[in-house]
């Protein structure tokens, strides 16, 4: 059963200090908040080469229970900026074909949302786009 996009009513985007633009809330969140559920457009990994190519490159999340896929999270999903010290999280739905994005922490207003794009919150790995650039 496909979900349909779903989001708090604070959330907003502008400049980020990270990179380029990001996602903030005008309203605080609190910890364990749904901040969003956003539908996700699936792209099949044959395209992926194809994308890398293009501005879509770092804005594409790895999807599938295989890694065999690309997605582009629609709504504010591939605007939300990358921290290795996140205070959200994102947990996909492959069969809904949808990302929810949880408060890992109490957000105040006027804080931008961020992410940590290993999956895991406290995941330090490298990730595929570059860092610095922010994603927004």
């Amino acid at each position: 059963m496909l979900q349909y996009m779903q989001q708090i009513p604070s959330l907003y985007i502008t400049d980020s200090d990270l990179g380029g633009r990001g996602v903030f809330t005008s309203s605080p969140i609190p910890k364990g908040s749904i901040i969003e559920i956003a539908p996700v457009l699936v792209i099949p990994g044959v395209q992926r080469k194809t994308l890398d190519k293009t501005i879509i490159h770092d804005y594409y999340f790895i999807w599938g229970a295989k890694d065999q896929q690309v997605a582009l999270i629609l709504g504010n999903g591939s605007i939300y900026n990358h921290s290795f010290d996140p205070n959200a999280e994102y947990q996909p739905d492959f069969d809904g074909q949808t990302m929810s994005f949880f408060a890992l922490e109490n957000i105040e207003a006027g804080i931008e949302i961020t992410v940590n794009y290993n999956g895991n919150p406290d995941g330090k790995g490298k990730f595929w786009f570059h860092e610095g650039k922010g994603r927004g």
